[in-house]
Protein backbone atom coordinates (compact mmCIF):
# COMPACT_ATOMS: atom_id res chain seq x y z
CA UNK A 1 0.00 0.00 0.00
CA UNK A 2 0.75 3.53 -0.82
CA UNK A 3 1.50 5.79 2.01
CA UNK A 4 -1.84 7.48 0.96
CA UNK A 5 -3.57 4.56 0.90
CA UNK A 6 -1.68 4.03 4.33
CA UNK A 7 -2.83 7.84 5.53
CA UNK A 8 -6.94 7.15 4.29
CA UNK A 9 -6.69 3.31 5.89
CA UNK A 10 -5.64 5.47 9.81
CA UNK A 11 -8.63 7.42 9.00
CA UNK A 12 -11.31 5.35 8.08
CA UNK A 13 -10.34 3.70 11.28
CA UNK A 14 -10.41 6.80 13.00
CA UNK A 15 -13.34 8.01 11.93
CA UNK A 16 -15.15 4.45 12.97
CA UNK A 17 -14.00 3.72 16.37
CA UNK A 18 -13.29 7.53 17.47
CA UNK A 19 -16.28 9.20 15.99
CA UNK A 20 -18.76 6.51 14.63
CA UNK A 21 -21.28 4.10 16.88
CA UNK A 22 -19.35 2.77 18.70
CA UNK A 23 -16.38 4.64 20.82
CA UNK A 24 -13.46 3.04 21.25
CA UNK A 25 -11.04 4.88 23.60
CA UNK A 26 -7.93 2.82 22.84
CA UNK A 27 -7.89 4.23 19.18
CA UNK A 28 -6.64 7.60 20.71
CA UNK A 29 -3.65 5.88 21.99
CA UNK A 30 -3.27 3.69 18.50
CA UNK A 31 -4.01 6.60 15.93
CA UNK A 32 -3.00 9.71 17.56
CA UNK A 33 -0.18 11.55 18.32
CA UNK A 34 0.92 12.34 21.84
CA UNK A 35 0.63 15.92 21.53
CA UNK A 36 -2.44 15.93 18.63
CA UNK A 37 -4.71 18.78 18.35
CA UNK A 38 -8.29 18.27 17.83
CA UNK A 39 -10.75 21.73 16.70
CA UNK A 40 -13.66 21.95 16.61
CA UNK A 41 -16.07 25.30 15.95
CA UNK A 42 -18.55 24.00 18.63
CA UNK A 43 -15.45 23.62 21.21
CA UNK A 44 -12.43 24.75 22.74
CA UNK A 45 -9.38 22.96 21.12
CA UNK A 46 -8.19 19.81 22.60
CA UNK A 47 -4.57 18.78 22.70
CA UNK A 48 -2.79 15.63 23.94
CA UNK A 49 -4.35 11.99 24.35
CA UNK A 50 -5.48 12.25 27.92
CA UNK A 51 -7.72 15.67 26.62
CA UNK A 52 -9.47 14.54 23.45
CA UNK A 53 -10.41 10.57 25.66
CA UNK A 54 -11.89 13.49 28.56
CA UNK A 55 -13.68 15.38 25.63
CA UNK A 56 -15.08 12.34 23.48
CA UNK A 57 -15.98 10.52 26.73
CA UNK A 58 -17.89 14.04 28.63
CA UNK A 59 -19.88 14.63 24.71
CA UNK A 60 -21.04 10.75 24.64
CA UNK A 61 -22.59 10.55 28.22
CA UNK A 62 -24.38 14.13 26.85
CA UNK A 63 -25.42 12.22 24.02
CA UNK A 64 -25.15 8.25 24.26
CA UNK A 65 -26.13 7.97 20.59
CA UNK A 66 -23.84 10.35 18.81
CA UNK A 67 -22.53 9.22 15.76
CA UNK A 68 -21.22 10.47 12.66
CA UNK A 69 -20.42 8.57 9.33
CA UNK A 70 -18.79 9.22 6.05
CA UNK A 71 -20.80 11.05 3.81
CA UNK A 72 -18.40 11.02 0.49
CA UNK A 73 -15.23 9.12 -0.69
CA UNK A 74 -11.96 10.39 1.34
CA UNK A 75 -9.69 12.71 -0.42
CA UNK A 76 -5.00 12.45 0.60
CA UNK A 77 -2.89 14.12 -0.63
CA UNK A 78 0.85 14.32 1.19
CA UNK A 79 0.25 13.86 4.94
CA UNK A 80 -3.41 15.34 4.45
CA UNK A 81 -6.72 13.32 4.56
CA UNK A 82 -10.43 14.87 4.28
CA UNK A 83 -13.84 13.75 4.58
CA UNK A 84 -17.04 14.85 4.70
CA UNK A 85 -19.28 13.83 7.37
CA UNK A 86 -23.53 13.69 8.50
CA UNK A 87 -24.14 13.08 12.47
CA UNK A 88 -25.50 14.09 15.65
CA UNK A 89 -27.20 12.65 19.01
CA UNK A 90 -29.68 13.05 21.35
CA UNK A 91 -29.16 14.99 24.79
CA UNK A 92 -30.32 12.37 27.09
CA UNK A 93 -27.44 12.48 29.26
CA UNK A 94 -26.06 14.97 31.91
CA UNK A 95 -25.76 18.51 31.61
CA UNK A 96 -23.47 19.37 29.01
CA UNK A 97 -20.87 22.52 29.09
CA UNK A 98 -18.46 22.04 26.29
CA UNK A 99 -20.54 23.99 23.41
CA UNK A 100 -18.50 27.48 23.11
CA UNK A 101 -22.03 29.02 22.75
CA UNK A 102 -23.25 27.96 26.10
CA UNK A 103 -24.61 24.86 28.14
CA UNK A 104 -27.12 22.45 28.30
CA UNK A 105 -29.21 21.63 31.24
CA UNK A 106 -29.90 17.37 31.86
CA UNK A 107 -31.68 15.44 29.47
CA UNK A 108 -32.66 18.41 27.47
CA UNK A 109 -33.93 15.46 24.63
CA UNK A 110 -33.02 17.58 21.76
CA UNK A 111 -31.53 16.40 18.86
CA UNK A 112 -28.78 17.88 16.59
CA UNK A 113 -27.93 16.37 13.22
CA UNK A 114 -25.44 18.26 11.06
CA UNK A 115 -22.26 17.91 8.39
CA UNK A 116 -19.19 18.99 8.01
CA UNK A 117 -15.31 18.54 6.65
CA UNK A 118 -12.53 17.46 8.51
CA UNK A 119 -9.22 17.90 7.00
CA UNK A 120 -6.69 15.66 9.18
CA UNK A 121 -2.74 15.88 9.19
CA UNK A 122 -0.65 12.52 10.05
CA UNK A 123 3.05 12.22 10.31
CA UNK A 124 4.64 8.92 10.95
CA UNK A 125 1.13 6.77 10.82
CA UNK A 126 -0.22 9.04 13.49
CA UNK A 127 -2.99 12.17 13.55
CA UNK A 128 -1.23 14.86 14.71
CA UNK A 129 -3.93 17.69 14.06
CA UNK A 130 -7.55 17.63 13.11
CA UNK A 131 -9.29 20.46 12.18
CA UNK A 132 -13.23 20.14 11.34
CA UNK A 133 -15.22 22.63 9.48
CA UNK A 134 -19.07 22.21 10.58
CA UNK A 135 -22.25 23.34 10.45
CA UNK A 136 -22.31 24.23 14.08
CA UNK A 137 -24.57 27.21 13.17
CA UNK A 138 -27.50 23.98 12.47
CA UNK A 139 -26.42 21.97 15.76
CA UNK A 140 -26.64 24.80 18.30
CA UNK A 141 -30.07 26.00 16.61
CA UNK A 142 -31.39 22.24 17.00
CA UNK A 143 -30.22 22.51 20.61
CA UNK A 144 -31.99 25.95 21.63
CA UNK A 145 -28.59 27.67 22.11
CA UNK A 146 -28.85 29.74 18.74
CA UNK A 147 -32.13 31.46 18.04
CA UNK A 148 -32.90 32.05 14.41
CA UNK A 149 -32.90 36.14 14.02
Amino acid sequence: MSQLDDNKATVVRWFTEFWGDTYNPAVVDDLAAPDMVLHYSLHDPRKGREDIKAFMADFRAAFPDLSFAGAADLIAEGDYVVGQWVGGGTHTGPAFSDFLAGSLPAATGKKMRFTGTTVLRLQNGKIVEELGLDDGVTALQQLGLLKKA
